[in-house]
Formats: C-alpha cells, structure tokens, sequence
C-alpha cells in the first residue's frame, strides 16, 4: 500500500498543497480554522511531514556543524558537552566532523562554507586561514571559534597566558626555582595557540622572580600521556632536575605522575606537579590544577552563535573567559634535600 503524501493531505482537506506546507512551517498567513481543519486530516490519514523537505522549504537545515581536531582527548568531549547540551534544548542538530589532518581541517571549511550545507558553524582549536575566513565571509555562514583566535571571526577564548602565569606564579611562591614547563608541541600544522601561550605566562613568572628560562627545563612531545611519561623521565633524570613541574594539561600531568612514581620521585614531598584544564581526571587524582571553563566554553560559544543566527553583529566580539588556580595533593614547598641522589 502507497504511503500517504502531502498531495493527499490537501485532497482530502480541500485545500492547496501549498497552504498545506504552509500549516508545516507555521506561516501567518494561514488562517486558525484551515490550519486546524488540516492537522485534523494528517492525524486521520496517519500523515507526518518530512523533516527534512520541511528544513528546506524554510531555506534552513536546522544543523550546525562542529569541527575539533580530536574527539578523544577529554577537554575537547567537555568543550562538545557544553554546545551539546545547548543544542539539545533548541530546534537545531549537531553535525560533527573531526579534522585528524590539516587536509581534512581544509576539506571540512571548504565543504561547510557551501551556501545551505549547514545554518552555523563551531570551531573548536582550528584558527583558520585568512583565506577561509573570507570564504566563510563571502558565502554568510555565521561562525564562531572556540579555543582558537582570529581577528576578523567572532570567538570564544580562555586567557591561557594568565593560567600559565598563575601555575608557575604559584609554583614559585611555594619556594620552588628549579620549574620545568612539559607540554605538547607548540608548533604544530594545526597552528594550536593554547600550549604557546601557557608558555608565555611561565616565561613571564619566570622573568619577574629573575629566574631565567632554562631550555633544560622545558620538554615537549605529541599529545597524550604515554608522550608525557616519556618526556618527564627525561626531566627528571636531568643531573640537576627540577623541583616542580608545570604540565601545560591534566593528560600532559597524569603522565608525569606515573614517571616520577616509576622512578621512585615522591610527589609533592620530592616534586610538585600542576597541571590545566580541570578534567575529571585532575579531581580524581587529586592533580592541582588551573582550571578553565571548558563546558562552559562550549555554552558560550553556542549561544553566540545563536546571536550571529538571528542577526549580524557589526562588531567582531571576543568572550575571554577566566580561569582558576584549583590547589591539590600534587603541591608543596620544595624538600631541603634532591631526590636526584635517590634515583
């Protein structure tokens, strides 16, 4: 048996399909009583609307798209948490698409920046190219960054520069001078900005206790705690290793904790350790950490976009959020005597 159509519907209500697209899409035009007299014939026919050919006859997909580099590392799944739990509350569905390559970054903006294909795009980490950005210009796609920076796009940011000042500030008025900085690369394809700038905050705590920056003390790998291990052991089997250790991520921390438990380094009495972003992990640790709103980046971010959907901001806007020193188990004043003779 053929299943009904929306040319049935307007049959049987004697009305045209048109006025019966036009009770779908809620227009004002249609009157209280054709619109009642049509809904009561879809409930008897047993007739419901492609939500799709609805999404079109609106000129909108009721989709916005969200691009992350990765989708297993956790402060990305919380920044995703806080656009899901926004977007779940309104008419609009979430697209995912990750970008496991500078290609596949390249050939997600040139895909979305297509007239149609989404409503709103999230970027989360990827600053794109002045080139991209003039695409996403020219075909009126409202976009916002999440965790990543351009001057002309609309953004959520967290002020990285300060979080690292803040850790290594901490660190030294503990009593530590022998501080390590441990991150991921710096410089990547993806042009990640948020390590980089940790690092700048370290330098300039480093600056003003006239402490001078050691390249000995800094140690940068792939992301991920087995790189973080690795690179730790390194660090703290230097001859003169340090005291403290600033991992740039709770992930980057969780690995030096299990090398300085590997080498017998006790934590804190013989090494301190602070890492960032407040993940889970870093409470069940017990990790001190600088905390940033992760989820709720991703709720700033939505709700900005949501602004640039029902109408154009003139003015590029920048939401800086703030971000917190979280003191834990993994903290405390540097031991008279080095560990270094231990090992």
């Amino acid at each position: 048996m053929a299943s009904t159509t929306i040319r049935d519907v307007a049959k049987q209500a004697g009305v045209s399909v048109a006025t019966v697209s036009r009770v779908f899409n809620n227009s004002s035009t249609v009157s209280e009583q054709t619109r009642k007299k049509v809904l009561l014939v879809c409930n008897e026919l047993d007739y419901h609307p492609h939500t799709y050919a609805q999404r079109l006859s609106l000129g909108r997909s009721l989709t916005v798209a969200v691009i992350l580099p990765f989708l297993t590392i956790p402060s990305y799944v919380e920044r995703l948490r806080g656009v899901q739990q926004i977007l779940e509350e309104s008419e609009y569905d979430l697209v995912l698409f990750t970008a496991t390559s500078p290609e596949k970054r390249d050939a997600h903006f040139n895909e979305l920046s297509r007239k149609g294909r989404v409503d709103g795009l999230l970027i989360v980490s990827l600053p794109p190219s002045d080139d991209q950005v003039k695409r996403f210009n020219k075909s009126n796609l409202p976009a916002v960054l999440i965790d990543a920076y351009h001057p002309e796009m609309n953004r959520v940011v967290s002020d990285d520069i300060r979080g690292g000042y803040l850790a290594t500030k901490y660190l030294l008025d503990l009593g530590h001078r022998k501080i390590a900085y441990l991150s991921d690369k710096m410089d990547t394809p993806f042009h990640f900005v948020a390590m980089r700038q940790r690092f700048e905050g370290y330098c300039k705590a480093l600056h003003e206790a006239g402490i001078a920056v050691e390249l000995d003390y800094h140690r940068q790998g792939r992301v991920g705690g087995v790189e973080s291990y690795e690179k730790a052991k390194e660090l703290l089997l230097l001859p003169d290793p340090p005291t403290a250790i600033f991992a740039a991520s709770d992930t980057n921390a969780v690995g030096v904790i299990k090398a300085a438990r590997d080498l017998d380094v006790k934590v804190p009495d013989d090494l301190s350790i602070i890492g960032y972003d407040g993940i889970r992990d870093s409470e069940y640790l017990e990790i001190t950490t600088i905390q940033q709103p992760l989820f709720r980046s991703g709720v700033e971010g939505v709700e900005l976009l949501f602004t640039l959907l029902d109408k154009p901001i003139e003015n590029t806007q920048e939401i800086k959020l703030p971000v917190h020193l979280i003191v834990r188990e993994t903290s405390a004043p540097p031991s008279r005597e080095s560990y270094a003779f231990q090992i």
